[in-house]
């Protein structure tokens, strides 16, 4: 294509469409990150976690109503309840892959559907996870992407390399295509050290930071010529609405939009731009984007750096973290894991999260806290025969109508107020009133109230893994 004149233009309305990529469960952030709860889903950066960052970045641009999220069928829930506290029409629109495929076939399920409801939908595709310190920044280059987009370009975002790092890939820029808008000359992958100073010296390279902007129709075009059995496959869902099953989702392509489609593509343009970015994707990343003390120290929760410089010190829940003469570390503590490593090391921590996982999966699965659509749970304790847990019901919450074939459960309420369903009986419990379930007794908790109920369950038995549930009834629409 020839060099395009940018015109403004008008406002979108209905065209306009968003796609945030939730999916994913990595490790690189462990022990913080961990299969069921990865970072996306995590507040590392403030407040609130990376997702709902992400969509209140998107929202000043597009209506609620016209953002899709695609997950993980196990992320499914506290996706939509992340969601729902943003906008609760984000919840409506949550796509759960049954297993991860890469972001090819995430993408092109979702972008799928928005074609069949609006063929020209502009339609930018974001990460859930990475930091954006100049949102308005961000949000001039999506006007620009989008009349690259219009113009039939695939247009990503290139960020300003602000050091020669070898952790990203790189786009080199051509000729300009319209104001704001070069021309793609060609993709390169992760570069070693010295190629990346390279970049910076020569200038126009760009850290491809993954976000995506172009039309529904030339989407699904491109998909067809270059990913046919893909493209029949999402036409498909999106006709018939439904979600695939596992062996229908496994069927299709484990592949990048890069490497399926992007870089298969002529007509690709890049937006330059600069809005202090970060994919957040290690610890050394988080230390970087994080203030820091006089001696270089980037802390989170309590800690106490005596005649330390240079640190990452990072308490979630475990306490306290006294450093004493400690220089170039990171040191990560949860209530059940802690990691002490130098931060020259970062890159490598896949390696022993591995052998944890070797050793003891459940570290690199789960947290003490687990979430759940109704609200979560904490385990205080567990020996043989044993478990104790917190239990937090949010309001309206309600558990599933279930039983247990080997353990019994004793509950006491600590806050709030509680409906219980115990076999034949239907009791409302208060603040230190407690009940006992037994095992195979049909049982169901409730929070009617209007603040968060918690109770403390102790449960007893020979076996008491969470696969001891069988459901009759469910809100949220769990086997």
């Amino acid at each position: 294509m020839n060099t395009v004149t940018a015109l403004p233009l008008p406002n979108l309305g209905l065209r306009r469409h968003a796609l945030i990529l939730a999916g994913g469960s990595g490790t690189r952030l462990w022990p913080m990150s961990r299969s069921t709860m990865p970072k996306q889903l995590l507040a590392l950066n403030g407040e609130e976690t990376l997702l709902q960052e992400t969509a209140r970045r998107l929202l000043p641009m597009v209506d609620s109503s016209r953002i899709t999220t695609v997950t993980q069928d196990d992320h499914r829930f506290e996706v939509m309840g992340q969601l729902h506290g943003v906008a609760p029409a984000l919840a409506d629109r949550v796509l759960a892959e049954p297993l991860g495929r890469n972001t090819l076939p995430a993408i092109a399920w979702a972008v799928a559907g928005i074609a069949r409801e609006t063929p020209d939908a502009l339609v930018g595709a974001f990460s859930s996870d990475h930091l954006v310190g100049y949102p308005e920044a961000f949000r001039a280059a999506w006007a620009d992407a989008e009349v690259a987009a219009e113009a039939g370009y695939l247009t990503l975002f290139g960020m300003r390399p602000s050091e020669p790092a070898t952790g990203f890939g790189y786009i080199e820029a051509g000729p300009p295509l319209m104001d704001g808008v070069q021309r793609v000359e060609r993709f390169v992958e992760k570069p070693d050290r010295r190629t990346a100073e390279g970049f910076l010296k020569h200038g126009g390279y760009y850290w491809n930071g993954g976000m995506f902007v172009f039309r529904a129709d030339r989407f699904m075009d491109l998909l067809q010529r270059h990913q046919p059995a893909l493209a029949a496959a999402v036409m498909e869902l999106a006709e018939g609405g439904g979600e695939p099953s596992p062996a229908e989702y496994a069927a299709l392509p484990e592949v990048s939009i890069d490497h399926g489609l992007v870089e298969r593509t002529e007509a690709v343009a890049v937006v330059p731009v600069e809005m202090e970015w970060s994919d957040l994707g290690s610890w050394e990343a988080l230390y970087q984007a994080r203030d820091k003390d006089s001696d270089g120290n980037a802390v989170k929760g309590p800690a106490l750096p005596v005649e330390s410089r240079r640190n990452l010190f990072w308490s979630d829940g475990g306490g306290l973290i006294a450093a004493l003469g400690v220089e170039g570390m990171a040191v990560v503590q949860t209530r059940d894991a802690t990691l002490v490593c130098p931060r020259e090391r970062l890159a490598d921590l896949k390696h022993l999260v591995a052998r944890v996982c070797d050793r003891y999966p459940h570290l690199t699965e789960i947290h003490l806290t687990t979430h759940r659509p109704w609200g979560s749970y904490t385990i205080l304790e567990e020996g043989p025969g044993y478990k104790i847990k917190r239990i937090m019901v949010k309001p309206g919450g309600r558990l599933s109508l279930q039983m247990h074939y080997h353990r019994s459960e004793h509950w006491v309420v600590i806050a709030g107020t509680a409906r219980i369903v115990n076999g034949q009986e239907d009791v409302y419990l208060e603040e230190n009133q407690s009940t006992y379930i037994a095992k195979t007794h049909c049982h169901r908790l409730e929070n009617p109230g209007k603040i968060p109920l918690q109770i403390i369950e102790i449960q007893s038995g020979p076996y008491l893994e969470e696969d001891d549930i069988v459901r009759f009834e469910d809100t949220y629409g769990r086997s």
